[in-house]
C-alpha cells in the first residue's frame, strides 16, 4: 500500500467566472469546495490511476469537518488527528475568459507540540504497514518542522521506500535523513536551501549532492521547462509535453504520484519518468486537480523525450526490487 502524508491540508473555496475585472464587483461565480494539499492531491491522482492508497493528515474546526466530508465524497481513504485550530482555507478565483487562476491563502494555523507528537506517534505505526510513503507539501509551523524528517528516518528504519516533495527550512533536515526519492521545484529548492540553481551545471551539481547524501533518484522540475533527473549517479534531461495550461495547480503532485505508482508497479526508470511527466503536463491542461486517467497518460507518454547526460548506463532491468 502507498501512504501519503500531508501536514498542511487546504480547504479551497473556488469561484469560477466567465470573466473578471480587478477592483470591481464580479458576480455570478460558480462555487465549489475542494480538499487541497499536496499529499491529498497525490492520493487523488493515485486513486485516478486505480492504485490503492491511504492518506494521513491533520484537521480541525468547521473547516476540518467540511474537509472530511469532501474526502468521503471522493472516496479517498484517510485518517487524521484533530487539531484545536481550524484547517486553513484559500479563496481560488478562476477566470475562464483570461485563462487565469488566482489564489489567496489564509494564515497558517499553529499546531501544538502535543499535536505534532501525536501525529508522529501514529505516523510511526502507519509506516510499518505500508510499502511506500509519500511526504508532500509544506510545514505549517515550527512544531511540525520535524515531522517529515522523522517520518523519513522511520521509513529507512523499517526498510520502506520514501518519496519526499517538500520545501521550506525543514527541507535540509529531510535530505539529511535520506529519502529514497526526492522531487523538488527549482524555485522552491533554491529558496529553501539558500543556494543558486540557475545554470545547467548548478543542477547537475545539486543532483550529485543528493546522490552523495544517499538519495537514489532525484527530480528537479521547473513548470514547462526541461526536467533534470538522476537515477543513482546517472543524469537525464526530460522534455515535457507542450500543452495549453489551464491550471497548473497539482501538476507537481501528479508527477509525484506517477513516481509512487511506478515504484509500486516495479516499472523501469524510463517508464516511470515518462508516466510522471505525462501526468504533470495533462494535469496543467485541465481545470481538474490530479484526476489524470491512465488512458490519457499511455497515449502521450511516448512523446516525451528522455536523454541521458554524462556517463552512459548500460541497458539493464532497473526496476525496483
Amino acid at each position: 500500500m502507498i501512504l501519503t502524508v500531508t501536514i498542511s491540508p487546504l480547504l479551497e473555496r473556488r469561484l469560477t467566472f466567465n470573466s473578471t475585472q480587478v477592483g470591481a464587483n464580479n458576480r455570478g461565480g460558480r462555487p465549489e469546495l475542494r480538499a487541497g494539499g499536496k499529499g491529498i492531491n497525490v492520493s487523488r491522482q493515485l486513486s485516478a490511476l486505480g492504485q490503492k492508497n491511504f492518506a494521513f493528515t491533520m484537521l480541525g474546526g468547521l473547516n476540518g469537518k467540511i474537509y472530511k466530508e469532501l474526502l468521503y465524497g471522493e472516496h479517498i481513504d484517510f485518517t487524521s488527528i484533530s487539531t484545536k485550530e481550524q484547517t486553513r482555507y484559500a479563496s481560488v478565483i478562476i477566470d475562464q475568459g483570461n485563462n487565469t487562476v488566482t489564489t489567496y491563502f489564509e494564515e497558517s494555523p499553529i499546531i501544538s507540540q502535543e499535536e505534532s507528537d501525536l501525529f508522529k506517534e501514529k505516523l510511526d505505526k502507519m509506516i510499518q504497514n505500508c510499502e511506500i510513503v509519500v511526504f508532500s507539501g509544506s510545514s505549517l509551523c515550527s512544531n511540525t518542522d520535524d515531522i517529515f524528517p522523522y517520518g523519513i528516518s522511520m521509513a529507512n528504519k523499517y526498510d520502506k521506500v520514501s518519496i519526499c516533495d517538500t520545501y521550506g527550512k525543514h527541507l535540509a533536515a529531510c535530505i539529511e535523513n535520506t529519502p529514497t526519492i526526492l522531487h523538488n521545484n527549482l524555485d522552491e529548492i533554491a529558496s529553501s536551501l539558500s543556494m543558486p540553481v540557475e545554470s545547467e551545471s548548478d543542477k547537475y551539481e545539486l543532483l550529485d549532492f543528493f546522490y552523495k547524501k544517499g538519495v537514489k533518484q532525484a527530480y528537479l522540475t521547473d513548470g514547462k521547462e526541461k526536467i533534470y533527473a538522476s537515477n543513482f549517479d546517472f543524469h537525464y534531461e526530460i522534455t515535457p509535453l507542450k500543452v495549453e495550461t489551464k491550471d497548473s495547480t497539482g501538476s507537481g503532485d501528479a508527477f509525484t504520484a506517477g513516481l509512487a505508482y511506478g515504484w509500486h508497479k516495479d516499472l523501469t526508470f524510463m517508464e516511470t519518468v515518462k508516466m510522471s511527466t505525462a501526468a504533470g503536463a495533462l494535469n496543467a491542461a485541465s481545470l481538474e486537480t490530479c484526476k489524470v486517467n491512465m488512458d490519457s497518460m499511455e497515449a502521450l507518454k511516448e512523446q516525451i523525450s528522455v536523454v541521458s547526460s554524462g556517463k552512459k548506463m548500460k541497458l539493464i532491468d532497473d526496476r525496483p526490487q
